[in-house]
Parts: structure tokens; sequence; C-alpha cells
């Protein structure tokens, strides 16, 4: 059945709904992580290696195509390393990479400060929840998973269902969509998914980017702010109401305290926003 609704409230997923993927990637524990899950032994022996041959030269593929992380940690490490990939087991390349993003993902929950208000706005008639996010294709899951497990509905934006979905969050990714956030067809998918008999109005909250770790190129100063301009013009013309962004940064190691105060101003600027401010 579907719902009348003129609001619709964007989250971002790593570095502002999940504060603890960012984390993850921090020098000493991304290195940790690349030993645990036995990549370091396999070759990639570095956090910059990580990144400058791994990561960044991958990642227009990795999160606009659903060829997954655990195939492109695999594919790479295969292409960068042939001498040691002839030593090793196939099972045991393929096994170290999905340790790795198994790893990733299972610290990437989203921080139990949001809970209340994602569940609260999930029950609203007048307003759609989305979970956006430039990611790989393993993300979608994940989300919907962690949503679950605080009693949200979730679906992916891609399901045929999902203009017909009250009470559910939509989850759109990337990787599923093919385009970016800062790429107008990102939207608009979501828009002919949603359907809208009127224009809606926006409100993201996100951190373009700022949160991530430095090293991860889609944190570079001059991105964020390219991607921040971008995103909002999008979405007030493919939607054709109006725009509200509250730009959610924080500093690499916030307190729970501040991370705390910047959620409840979150929950005051949708307060504003769903009463028509």
């Amino acid at each position: 059945m579907r719902r009348a609704f003129d609001r619709l409230i964007i989250f971002d997923y790593s570095g502002t709904l999940s504060l603890e993927a960012p984390a993850f990637a921090r020098p000493e524990r991304l290195l940790r992580e690349l030993e645990i899950s036995g990549l370091h032994d396999l070759g990639i022996r570095t956090p910059g290696l990580f990144w400058g041959r791994v990561v960044n030269p991958t990642w227009e593929e990795g999160s606009t195509t659903t060829v997954g992380y655990r195939e492109i940690l695999r594919r790479e490490v295969e292409r960068l390393f042939p001498e040691r990939v002839r030593s090793a087991r196939q099972d045991w390349i393929r096994q170290a990479a999905s340790r790795f993003v198994d790893h990733y993902l299972e610290h990437s929950r989203m921080d139990d400060v949001w809970r209340p208000l994602l569940q609260a706005l999930s029950e609203k008639a007048s307003a759609v929840l989305v979970v956006a996010t430039d990611h790989y294709a393993e993300a979608t899951g994940a989300i919907i998973g962690f949503l679950q497990d605080w009693q949200i509905p979730a679906i992916p934006v891609t399901e045929p269902a999902a203009g017909e979905a009250p009470g559910r969050v939509l989850v759109a990714n990337s990787a599923d969509l093919g385009a970016h956030k800062a790429d107008r067809r990102f939207w608009e998918a979501i828009r002919d998914r949603l359907r809208p008999s009127r224009p809606l109005h926006v409100l993201l909250v996100d951190d373009f980017g700022a949160n991530e770790q430095e090293g991860d190129a889609y944190a570079a100063r001059d991105q964020v702010e390219n991607r921040t301009r971008q995103t909002v013009a999008l979405l007030g013309d493919v939607f054709g109401g109006g725009v509200q962004d509250f730009f959610f940064r924080l500093g690499p190691a916030a307190a729970p305290s501040l991370k705390a105060r910047r959620v409840e101003e979150v929950s005051r600027a949708v307060d504003r926003f769903l009463e028509g401010g």
C-alpha cells in the first residue's frame, strides 16, 4: 500500500551512522587487521600499500558494481604479488580476503547513540527514511542486518516493492545502483522507486567523507567540499523541493560525549524539519 509523504530524510552510513567504520582504518588498527586476516603475509604489509595500491585504484569499480570487496581484495593480491600467490593455496587467499572484510563489517555497526532517533523516524508516516552510502556491495546486507538488530525493518531500495514499503528503512548503496551519491543517477534511482506524488523536501545528514581516515582518497578536503555542493544541488533538482543538509563532522578521536551532543543536534534538526521549519 502506497502512503502519502512529502519529506525524505537521508542518513549517510560510514562516518555518520557508523562511527566505527572509519576507526577500523586507523593505521595501527589497519595493520593489525591485515596481520590477523593473513593479507599481510600475502604481501599487503603497510597501510600505505593498502590504500595506494589496492583500495584507491579500485574504488570506482568496487563502489559502483556488485563485484564486492572480498573479490577485489583477492584479485588485487593475485595481481600485485604473483610470486607469493603461486606458493599459496587458492582457498587461503580467498579466506584471507573474507576474514578481512568480515572483520571490517563486524566493526562497522551503527552506533547505539542513533538507535532512538532511527526507531522513531521509521514509524513516521509523513517521511521516508533512507540510508544512503557509497560502498562495496557487501554493505547492503550488513546495514539491513544492523537495522533489524534494532527491530527496524529495512530493504534495499532496489527491491521492486521499495516504493510501497511503509515503515521500512530503504538502503541505497552505490554498488547496487551503479553510481555514487554525487551522481544524479543515484538519486534518480531512489526517486523512481519511491514514485512520489509531489515534490519532496529533503534533509540530508552526512559527513560527506570528512570523517574517513587519512590515506583514504575519499576523505580529501577538496573531494569533501565538491561532494557536498554536488550532492545538495542534485537533491534539490531531482526531488523538486527544498534541501537542508547537516554536516556531521567529528574529529578523528571524538569523545562519546561529543558524539552524543552531535546526535542530539541532529535530532533537533530533524524535529524542525518535520515540523516544516
